[in-house]
C-alpha cells in the first residue's frame, strides 16, 4: 500500500509539472483564456484575430525577416497572445516591404499568403486622434530633437540595415521646415492615395484616404511627445470614416 501511494504521489506531481509546463510553453490545452482577441497591430496579412491566435505558432520567423525591425513578440497579456508577433507603431511602423517578406516567412496562413505587395496589406486606419496637438495645423516648424528617439532605436539595433540607413537619412532631413512628416514618410507606392496635407486655417491638417492600409508609419514619425496621428488596428476606411459622413 505504501508504493501504491508513493507511486500515486509521483504520477500526480509528474503529471501536474507537464501541464504547467504546456501552459508556461504557450500550449492550448487548459488556457483560461482561449483564443482571446487582443486589440494589437498585426503584421501585414494578418487573417481575423482569432483565426490568426490559433495559427500563428510563435516562431518569429516574420519578425526575422523583417529588414526594418518592425515586429515584436508580445511577452505579456492573455492565453495565447503570449509570443505572438505585433507592432507597436511608437516604436516602429510597418515599411509595407514590396515583397512583403513577413507574410512569405510565416508557415501557418496566420499571415495570409494572399497579401503578395504593399497594395494588398490592410492593418488597419490612421486617425487624426489628437488635432489639437498636430503642429502642422499651427504652422509649428518640426524642432530640433524631434528625431532622437528614432536614433535612440536604431543604436539599439545590431544589424542596421541598407533600408533602414534611407528612411532615417530621408526623416532628418525635415527639422525647421513645417510638418508634413505623416504624409512624406508614408511608405506606401501611391502615398497621395492614402494621406495628404490640406490647407486648414493658418496651417496644414493631414487628411486620411481609402488607399491608407494603416502601416502606422505616420504615427511613429509624428513629432509631438504623444502622437497626434494613431492607427485603430482591424479597422476599416469605411468603417472609421463613412459611418461619420
Amino acid at each position: 500500500m505504501a508504493k501504491l501511494q508513493t507511486d500515486r504521489r509521483k504520477f500526480v506531481k509528474y503529471s501536474t509539472l507537464g501541464v504547467l509546463g504546456l501552459v508556461l510553453g504557450g500550449g492550448m490545452l487548459f488556457s483560461p483564456y482561449p483564443l482571446q482577441a487582443e486589440n494589437r497591430l498585426r503584421p501585414p496579412g494578418a487573417v481575423s484575430e482569432k483565426e490568426f491566435l490559433a495559427l500563428c505558432i510563435k516562431c518569429g520567423q516574420c519578425l526575422q525577416v523583417c529588414p526594418y525591425h518592425s515586429i515584436e513578440l508580445a511577452d505579456f497579456g492573455k492565453g495565447h497572445g503570449v509570443g505572438t508577433p505585433f507592432i507597436d507603431a511608437n516604436v516602429r511602423g510597418c515599411y509595407a516591404c514590396e515583397a512583403v517578406p513577413c507574410v512569405l516567412a510565416c508557415p501557418t496562413g496566420a499571415l495570409n499568403h494572399d497579401c503578395e505587395k504593399a497594395e494588398d496589406i490592410h492593418m488597419g486606419i490612421a486617425v487624426l486622434e489628437f488635432p489639437d496637438t498636430c503642429i502642422a495645423m499651427t504652422n509649428t516648424p518640426i524642432p530640433s530633437g524631434y528625431n532622437n528617439k528614432m536614433h535612440k532605436f536604431h543604436n539599439s539595433v545590431n544589424n542596421l540595415t541598407e533600408y533602414e540607413e534611407k528612411m532615417i537619412e530621408k526623416f532628418d532631413e525635415f527639422e525647421g521646415k513645417q510638418c508634413t512628416l505623416c504624409a512624406d514618410m508614408c511608405p506606401i507606392p501611391n502615398p497621395m492615395n492614402a494621406i495628404s496635407m490640406i490647407n486648414d486655417g493658418n496651417g496644414k491638417r493631414p487628411e486620411i484616404y481609402d488607399g491608407c492600409i494603416g502601416c502606422g508609419v505616420c504615427q511613429e514619425v509624428c513629432p509631438t511627445t504623444i502622437p497626434s496621428i494613431v492607427v485603430k488596428p482591424r479597422v476599416t476606411y469605411e468603417q472609421y470614416y463613412e459611418k461619420r459622413t
